[in-house]
């Protein structure tokens, strides 16, 4: 579904990504791990247009060189930015109908409305509090609202960066449940994650990166045992972490 082959990103004179190459498969999640400052992000923004890159970029075949941020919704990419980006003055209910904003320009309003009760199942508590003012939520029910926002666009592929970011672990188990849940709706996607032993638990495949590029990849399973990822990126070694010590 998504290809990406020797893409270079910059930062004004500085390459952020030095000649990465990975894809992703229709109906997989997958997960780039890695320190802060690995490119993890910078690699999301690339695929959307976000920063300059160079190399090659496609979706379902298609190239998106030259394609504006903002039209690659129409496509079927959607993303979840780290910080959740939120309009924070606005409510529950209104954010949710701005994520559907290009639906409606098509009459679409059946389709956005089972796409707004499927939110609702996946996350009971924004139904709740529909009618709350965003900014007022919890950090937990906030991602919640940044995804359920980005799912009112129906993607096909959906990115996520750090959807974990600040969260309480039981909080974090459940948003990423929720993301294999996602999976078995046909939603294909691409998690940037630094808690990378639950993104690892999560996903089909991973891609390590360091310093701009991919060091290793492979089934996340595997990596999960790898001893050079559990001790760089899950703080000891996997028998140690199978045996939850």
């Amino acid at each position: 579904m998504l290809k990406i082959r020797n893409l270079y990103a910059y930062y004004g004179a500085v390459t952020a990504l030095s000649g990465v190459t990975c894809h992703v498969n229709e109906g997989e999640i997958v997960t780039l791990i890695g320190a802060n400052g690995a490119g993890k992000t910078t690699l999301l923004n690339a695929v959307c247009g976000l920063v300059r890159h160079e190399g090659e970029v496609t979706f379902g075949g298609r190239s998106l060189t030259g394609i504006l941020p903002e039209n690659l919704v129409g496509l079927g990419i959607a993303m979840v930015p780290e910080g959740r980006q939120l309009f924070t003055p606005m409510t529950v209910a209104e954010n949710l109908e701005l994520g559907a904003y290009r639906r409606y320009r098509r009459n679409a309003k059946a389709a956005i409305a089972e796409d707004l009760d499927l939110v609702y199942q996946l996350f009971p508590k924004l139904k709740e509090r529909r009618q709350q003012i965003a900014g007022t939520l919890s950090g937990g029910e906030q991602q919640m609202l940044a995804i359920g926002r980005s799912l009112m666009a129906s993607p096909r592929l959906l990115l996520l960066d750090e959807p974990s970011l600040g969260l309480a672990p039981i909080v974090v188990e459940d948003i990423l449940a929720t993301l294999t849940r996602l999976r078995r709706e046909g939603v294909t996607i691409l998690l940037v994650e630094q808690n990378a032993r639950e993104a690892l638990k999560v996903a089909d495949r991973a891609y390590v990166m360091e310093t701009g590029r991919i060091i290793l990849s492979g089934p996340a399973q595997a990596l999960l045992k790898d001893r050079q990822v559990t001790r760089a990126y899950l703080g000891r070694d996997y028998k140690e972490f199978t045996e939850g010590r």
